[in-house]
């Protein structure tokens, strides 16, 4: 790590020192061991408490720097404090780092001691976590900080004599580090403490002070500083300062998203798109250490640290100059993505950070702030709208900026015109996101569940949709033999001797007459499905927004899913985030890939999606397997839902959605799931089957791609629908349930889950099932035309009826013994 500091050192020869301007004017003088003016300049800041800020050029805060030499100054202290307390009490330690600022600085000392676990004190509540402790900063602009450990005995259980280790970025009057320990010393006592600091700058009145506070409070504390000095402040200087700041306020223009402040020049062009990398964040490590962040997440984090920079390096091609951006108190994760960035690129790499602070910006050698980018607060502050600041980063020739948030940050606002993102744009070749999950505390059990469990499979290696379309929170069973005859099937399910989802039917291998039927179909209906993908899409965006986890229920919502996703990116540039889950009447959805959402995203935004409704058995399903898991919505969004069972839908029409009319071949050439316990263990997702040898016959990006070529067209139609729906009455009916129990008994079956209601479901009877009849609404049209054609394959009759509140339903054999054609199950004709 020494190296790191030795590279920063040589940087600052013959370079005019940053604090001159600051100094000249105001009188302020730096005085301290030769490398204080290496390490700190001089700013103005915009607070009634405090006119300079002393800029770090190693902090990775407001002067962008080498990734490496921020981790390194950390590190190095971390070692030191290690060494001070020798290798026995270092491992009982706990370290606590201060927000904003220190909040990396203290992870990279945390790190530096090798084994102790590291929170940093937030400013942003978090509902569900309770409080161990909190303090105010009394020269800071926001000054509430919260300690909000997972583990509420993190601060209590290292017990009286491990040492807590306080880090903060400078130690100035020291008021707020001892108004801390005095805090936290009174909830849970110890006998030593450790103060550290890149600068001990308090001046000679305050440096007595550290002894008589350890005598108060009958314990050890101890200082580590990097480099120690102290700021000589004249008379006045808070008027003078305020002053110097108005008048050069007053000068300057204002800021716009196309120019610079301070005087740097724009580039010119076209503002590049944003492109957002999924970095594949590993499952149960924290995005820092606002909840606490353990020695097992540190392993794990080093482990995935060199995959998720090559996905970076990927996306920045030939970039040559490189910022990683941070995120206020997200300093950590985007810190360590640097230095892997600089271990996997050629690239110069700068780091730093965006934050709350409002610092005048002069462009001038001799002053540490030389531009300014403003732009609005993107993570719903618990304090209000209010401005943020990104640094010298305006002016400073980066090639490619990659900013990294957390996903509670992903919000509108970081994507709007005046957002972080169109700020960034103006000044840089390209910019990339990259998005850290907010950590979600939660059980320690349901932590270790979601750590055992994989990542998702993603095509082309599992289903022929493309990687980022969907990822697959199922196991793979291509290789295992599953199919059985459907008569075989029925009579297993029906005895009871079998569930439908231990077995798959033999997949339907269309007729050339019927593959024309689905192409027709698709011509016909395609604008209409796009117009309700459309209004679906519209309806989740406004009520369970800003960015949604779509989470289809495969394999009929898949598509859907997909076509969702698809919509929200062409209409407004979102990229959300889809997965496919099982869910299985009777047997519930899949425990382990609701615990994986929970780990990597906040079961709030999840929205699960489905194709269309029946009777609405899944939705009822799902009502109840939720009730096992907080947090999850169990509403359930639907192209179609002719039975009246959700309130989120594209349209409560019947009509042929021809993704419906085929099995695997339109749905990314994925069977059905299975669930079976000598399969599925209890770490297991659900299983399904990659049909590879099915290629020549798959019509799954002929589908998507048909139905997303029609979204403009209909984009006017979806805005009225939308806006229709979203002030109306949507609350479901259940009419379909009330005419599924009135067949189920008119037609002597006395079972409604053999009453299959609806285009999508009648035509899965035919596909999958033992048909008994087919009841058509009188009069429909071409939306039968494929049932018809099916019904006559297998020679199941179609009986018209009126008054049906469906344009279809499909009778599966009740009572069915292989031959049996009647209601008694009595054979009558060999099929």
């Amino acid at each position: 790590m020494g190296a790191c500091v030795s590279a920063s050192r040589e940087e600052a020869v013959d370079v005019e020192w940053s604090g001159n301007w600051v100094a000249e004017r105001l009188g302020v003088e730096l005085v301290g061991d030769g490398e204080l003016r290496e390490l700190l300049g001089l700013a103005l800041r915009r607070n009634p408490k405090r006119a300079h800020l002393l800029v770090s050029n190693v902090l990775g805060k407001h002067v962008p720097q080498r990734p490496s030499v921020v981790y390194g100054a950390g590190f190095e202290l971390g070692e030191r404090v290690r060494d001070l307390l020798g290798e026995t009490e270092a491992g009982r330690a706990v370290v606590l780092g201060y927000a904003e600022t220190a909040t990396g600085l203290g992870h990279a000392v945390a790190d530096g001691l090798g084994v102790a676990p590291y929170l940093h004190s937030t400013r942003r509540p978090v509902a569900g976590v309770a409080q161990a402790g909190g303090f105010e900063e009394a020269h800071s602009h926001a000054t509430s900080h919260l300690l909000l450990p997972e583990d509420p005995d993190l601060l209590s259980s290292a017990g009286q004599g491990a040492p807590l280790v306080l880090v903060d970025d400078e130690f100035s009057t020291g008021n707020t580090v001892l108004n801390t320990i005095r805090a936290l010393h009174e909830r849970y006592p110890r006998d030593r403490y450790v103060i550290v600091a890149l600068v001990d700058m308090r001046s000679g009145a305050d440096r007595g002070r550290l002894a008589e506070f350890a005598e108060e409070i009958g314990a050890r504390v101890d200082l580590v500083a990097r480099a120690s000095g102290t700021v000589l402040l004249p008379d006045g200087v808070l008027e003078k300062g305020r002053s110097l700041v108005a008048a050069h306020e007053k000068d300057a223009p204002p800021p716009s998203p196309s120019s610079l402040s301070s005087g740097a020049s724009a580039r010119r062009g076209a503002r590049p798109a944003p492109v957002r990398v999924e970095l594949d964040w590993p499952a149960g490590v924290p995005d820092g250490g606002r909840h606490g962040f353990t020695p097992v997440h540190r392993a794990a984090l080093e482990a995935a640290l060199p995959g998720l920079a090559a996905r970076v390096a990927e996306a920045l091609g030939d970039a040559r100059k490189v910022l990683v951006l941070g995120f206020e108190e997200l300093m950590y994760a985007p810190l360590r993505l640097g230095t892997a960035l600089e271990d996997a690129t050629t690239a110069d790499v700068r780091y730093s950070t965006t934050t709350r602070s409002p610092v005048l910006a002069v462009d001038d050698p001799g002053y540490a702030i030389r531009s300014r980018l403003v732009f609005p607060a993107h993570d719903d502050p618990a304090d209000g709208p209010g401005d943020r600041y990104a640094y010298n980063v305006a002016g400073a020739g980066f090639d490619a900026v990659v900013a990294v948030v957390d996903s509670t940050a992903d919000t509108p606002a970081l994507h709007a015109p005046d957002g972080l993102l169109a700020r960034l744009a103006a000044h840089t070749g390209q910019v990339l996101l990259a998005v850290v999950p907010s950590y979600i505390p939660s059980s320690t059990s349901h932590r270790q569940e979601a750590a055992m469990l994989p990542e998702p499979l993603r095509g082309p290696a599992f289903s022929s949709y493309a990687a980022d379309d969907v990822g697959w929170l199922l196991q793979d069973l291509s290789d295992t033999a599953l199919e059985a005859p459907t008569e075989e099937r029925e009579e297993a399910i029906q005895s009871g001797g079998a569930h439908y989802a231990e077995s798959l039917p033999v997949e339907y291998q269309p007729s050339p007459r019927y593959q024309e039927l689905f192409k027709a179909a698709l011509a016909t209906s395609a604008a209409r499905i796009a117009r309700a993908v459309g209004t679906v899409t519209e309806t989740v965006l406004a009520e369970r927004g800003p960015r949604p986890v779509l989470v289809s229920l495969a394999r009929a919502g898949t598509p859907v899913g997909v076509l969702m996703r698809r919509w929200a990116q062409h209409r407004h540039g979102l990229d959300l985030p889809h997965y496919a889950v099982s869910i299985v009447r009777g047997r519930g959805i899949d425990a382990n890939a609701l615990r994986w959402l929970a780990a990597h995203h906040d079961p709030a935004d999840v929205v699960f999606v489905d194709g269309w409704t029946g009777k609405g058995a899944i939705t009822r399903e799902l009502a109840v397997a939720l009730e096992e898991f907080d947090g999850f919505n169990p509403e359930i969004a639907v192209l179609a839902d002719p039975g009246g069972c959700v309130r989120t839908y594209g349209t409560r029409e019947d009509f042929l959605v021809p993704s419906a009319c085929l099995n695997s071949t339109v749905s990314g050439l994925i069977s059905r799931t299975v669930l079976r316990a000598d399969l599925v263990g209890p770490h297991d997702f659900h299983g399904a089957k990659f049909y590879r040898e099915l290629a020549d016959s798959d019509v799954s990006g002929f589908f998507l791609d048909t139905v997303a070529a029609r979204f403009d067209e209909v984009a006017d139609a979806v805005a009225a629908e939308a806006k229709e729906l979203l002030s109306g009455d949507r609350a479901p009916t259940w009419e379909g349930w009330a005419a599924v129990e009135r067949i189920s008994e008119e037609y002597g079956i006395h079972d409604v889950n053999l009453v299959k209601p609806g285009v999508g479901e009648t035509t899965r009877v035919l596909l999958r099932r033992v048909p008994w009849k087919i009841l058509a609404k009188r009069g429909a049209g071409a939306d039968l035309d494929h049932v018809r054609l099916l019904a006559e394959q297998r020679g199941v009759p179609v009986e018209e009826v009126d008054e049906l509140p469906y344009t279809c339903v499909g009778l599966i054999h009740p009572k069915f013994t292989r031959g049996a054609t009647g209601a008694d199950g009595t054979a009558v004709a060999a099929k």
